[in-house]
């Protein structure tokens, strides 16, 4: 506590106990979700090309330029029966055999759009097709979670239960009164112009002190800041060394790592990954734009995946699953731009040490011209629900999957996570 001004000697027992420089023995040991979202429309059947059987032949015949291919230097890499990896996506091959990685092909949103708004509205609402909740999925999960925990008379002394790294705050965590958002753990604090910041502190402590959500979402920001402020160093050095992309990507997943190192309860953490709309110059032959935003992927995930690994004796890693997801996939078929347009199965990925890995799970519904979903795209044989809801029920210990995703129920277990 050496160096805490008063504000942060104010906060609420229950809180600082463990998080104002965490404690490994007294903090909840709660599972971790992370979501990334791949915002653009993914080209799914490029991150894990048909590589054998009919159904390449299906793909080189549509594809010309862009089809990952099976040989030469950017060769798809073997992975599961006839599936293949991006070339690009190698650091994530030993997660792949170490059963860390499993992979979910043709899933998705199964609604007719193609529109990149409505499409992440639907899906990161949760409700099908109904635009009008308030709430994202994210949100209810908490809500879901929070509500169990009060029924037993236990106490959640969280101080960033939910948070998102980047700019906006993702549509899967609307009406959340415990969010929180950041573009960096260092830049979270107060902007100390003319040595105001006790007087700010002070001043929006006062401020509130009454009993809405609103007044309980101030004092648990302030609470973040005080705690970001007097425990992030200047400069974080990741575990085990990890090494993340340049760029904003990579930074956020450090952030989340970060955090999560800090012991705050954290539970639900969200990051974007955009730039998949690729109409036109893909990149031919496994090479080009698109190899650069999967290798941009597949180096973040292993680095955060390392990063977490190296801290807690692997008690970290251990609650985290993290899922990644894109509002649709792409076109079986290239334009005459040499990219693909907006279409709709996709990819699905689940990364964790509790996840079943080394498969690539789902009915593969087959490149046929019979076989695809208006004889042009990727049919969904996978709710993207159904892999999200076997996270949340399986791992993250969630007891009312129903107020989560409406009117969706749970099928026969695909067994993603153990």
């Amino acid at each position: 506590m050496i160096g805490c001004t008063a504000a942060i000697a104010a906060m609420g027992g229950t809180k600082l106990s463990y998080a104002a420089f965490g404690s490994q023995e007294q903090e909840p040991d709660q599972d971790i979700l992370l979501v990334v979202f791949l915002r653009g429309g993914c080209d799914g059947l490029s991150v894990v090309p048909i590589i054998d059987g009919p159904d390449r032949q299906h793909l080189e015949n549509n594809r010309t330029f862009t089809a990952v291919p099976t040989e030469g230097e950017n060769r798809a890499i073997p992975l599961y029966n006839q599936f293949g990896l991006h070339p690009a996506m190698r650091p994530l091959v030993e997660h792949f055999q170490d059963s860390e990685l499993a992979i979910v092909h043709a899933a998705g949103l199964n609604q007719d759009t193609r529109s990149h708004f409505d499409a992440m509205r639907y899906m990161e609402l949760g409700t099908g097709e109904i635009q009008s909740a308030s709430t994202g999925w994210l949100t209810r999960h908490l809500d879901a979670m929070n509500s169990a925990a009060m029924e037993a008379g236990e106490v959640d002394p969280s101080v960033m239960e939910a948070l998102s790294v980047g700019a906006l705050q993702p549509t899967s965590l609307f009406g959340s009164e415990k969010f929180i958002g950041m573009n960096s753990a260092r830049g979270f604090r107060f902007n100390n112009q003319g040595g105001t910041v006790d007087w700010q502190r002070q001043t929006l402590r006062q401020l509130y002190t009454g009993n809405s959500w609103m007044h309980d979402s101030g004092r648990q920001t302030l609470d973040a800041i005080d705690i970001l402020e007097y425990g992030v160093p200047n400069q974080y050095v990741p575990s085990a060394g990890a090494t993340y992309p340049n760029g904003g990507f990579g930074e956020n997943l450090k952030t989340v790592a970060q955090i999560i190192k800090m012991q705050l309860g954290l539970r639900v953490a969200s990051v974007d990954l955009g730039g998949w709309d690729t109409h036109e110059s893909q990149g031919d032959g496994g090479g080009g734009y698109f190899a650069g935003r999967v290798g941009e992927l597949a180096q973040g995930l292993s680095a955060f995946f390392t990063d977490v690994s190296g801290t807690g004796g692997n008690q970290n890693i251990n609650r985290v699953t993290v899922v990644v997801m894109s509002e649709f996939g792409r076109s079986l078929k290239e334009n005459g731009s040499r990219g693909t347009d907006h279409g709709h199965g996709n990819v699905m990925l689940a990364l964790g040490k509790r996840v079943n890995g080394g498969h690539v799970y789902g009915e593969w519904p087959g490149l046929g011209i019979e076989q695809l979903y208006d004889r042009r795209d990727l049919a969904i044989t996978t709710d993207y629900r159904q892999v999200l809801g076997e996270i949340l029920t399986q791992r993250m210990g969630n007891p009312d999957l129903e107020s989560v995703f409406p009117g969706f129920s749970l099928g026969e277990s695909m067994g993603i996570v153990a």
